[in-house]
């Protein structure tokens, strides 16, 4: 299975080319770089990268505007502050080998340390496991074919990624790989606080559930 690695960006000169490398270790793969206007230098640090292409922005349209002009069989949407260990591709197509397995994610590791990022990690995973709703940041990869029977990720300002989710939860199978781990910039955390950046993603996940549309 052709592998084909999509990374939205938005003022992520910090972050890209670490990304970028560190996708290149796992394996070949065509790696599409989908910009949404950064004001540094994350063109010029994506520069390493098949294809770096520039759209309007929202992590949505970046994302389908790099499925729609990539060409691998599976897509893996990584975002440009997370990297995935070693055996990765391998453990995507051990999980793609199940013919009832549309898609699937990674287990998360916060680069950071302390007792409050091992239980998001756990509530993460236990999220997916049991209701099967994947965020951007656990390396969300999916088979092509069905990502464009459900049309891809739906045009919402965010909250894209659980909103995806909804759709394949009635193609199929999706799974959690438990190992090797995706890692991710605690730099969301750090800034907002755990307990609050916790909370308001539960309260956001409600009101989504509840039918409030994204945007409101």
């Amino acid at each position: 299975m052709e592998i084909s690695v999509v990374i939205p960006t938005l003022n992520e000169v910090h972050a890209v080319g670490n990304a970028i490398r560190r996708t290149r270790q796992l394996g070949v793969c065509e790696i599409v770089v989908v910009d949404g206007g950064s004001t540094d230098q994350t063109l010029h640090g994506a520069a390493a990268a098949d294809r770096v292409l520039c759209s309007a922005v929202g992590r949505a349209t970046q994302q389908n505007m790099g499925a729609a002009c990539s060409g691998g069989e599976v897509l893996l949407f990584l975002h440009a502050d997370c990297w995935l260990e070693s055996g990765s591709f391998e453990a995507i197509r051990s999980a793609l080998a199940d013919g009832r397995c549309v898609g699937g994610c990674f287990r998360q590791r916060i680069d950071a340390a302390g007792f409050r990022y091992r239980l998001v990690e756990w509530g993460n995973a236990w999220r997916v496991r049991f209701c099967k709703w994947a965020y951007g940041d656990q390396g969300i990869f999916v088979r092509r074919n069905v990502f464009e029977r459900v049309g891809g990720f739906p045009d919402v300002g965010f909250m894209e990624d659980l909103f995806l989710m909804k759709r394949l939860k009635r193609e199929g199978r999706f799974g959690l790989v438990d190992g090797p781990r995706i890692h991710i910039s605690a730099r969301r955390w750090k800034r907002t606080g755990v307990t609050l950046q916790t909370l308001r993603n539960g309260i956001l996940i409600s009101l989504a559930q509840c039918g409030v549309p994204p945007d409101r």
